[in-house]
């Protein structure tokens, strides 16, 4: 069909199977990009603008300690996520999208201001990419960690962001 067409760029020629163990083991290449499958009946056909093939997305989660917080720590605007080098020092991985109004509020309860020696205490904090800004955090003492749920894979670099919705999930696990 590309070739009778004449068929490039933005056009893209996706592999397709009826081997349900195949899909099965694309869903796994997830550190690879694979963002999940799309299935439909053997006899559809595409039709723009329709609903009616399916997607199954890969989601993998991710776990971080709470740092630091922007915006007032009665209502947090995003959280500020760390995990633990090999070292056991905390490390700044990225931060949260805006948590709606219950959740903030849900972890505004669970976390304490920050005590003296907090890893990060010092830090300037870039407020994204291509800026100079720094953000404006309050300190927490580390002892919750949050649980994010990507609709795809992403390694943040280094003082990049790494947005996630998620939820609070308890006492933060000791460094290793």
């Amino acid at each position: 069909m590309f070739a009778a067409h004449q068929m490039s760029a933005p056009w893209a020629l996706c592999s397709s199977i009826t081997q349900e163990e195949t899909a099965r083991e694309w869903l796994t290449w997830a550190s690879a990009g694979m963002e999940g499958v799309v299935f439909k009946q053997l006899n559809d056909t595409y039709r723009p603008s329709v609903w009616g093939w399916q997607k199954y997305k890969v989601r993998e989660t991710s776990e971080a300690i709470v740092g630091a917080v922007t915006g007032s720590p009665a209502t947090p605007r995003t959280l500020l996520l760390g995990r633990h080098d090999t070292d056991g020092r905390l490390q700044y991985v990225g931060r949260t999208s805006t948590p709606a109004r219950a959740t903030g509020n849900a972890v505004a309860g669970l976390l304490a201001p920050g005590r003296r020696g907090h890893p990060w205490t010092g830090w300037s904090l870039s407020a994204g990419w291509g800026t100079r800004e720094t953000l404006n955090v309050t300190l927490w003492n580390l002892s919750w960690w949050w649980k994010s749920a990507p609709t795809s894979p992403a390694t943040p670099p280094a003082g990049g962001d790494n947005q996630h919705a998620g939820t609070a999930r308890g006492p933060s696990p000791p460094p290793p």
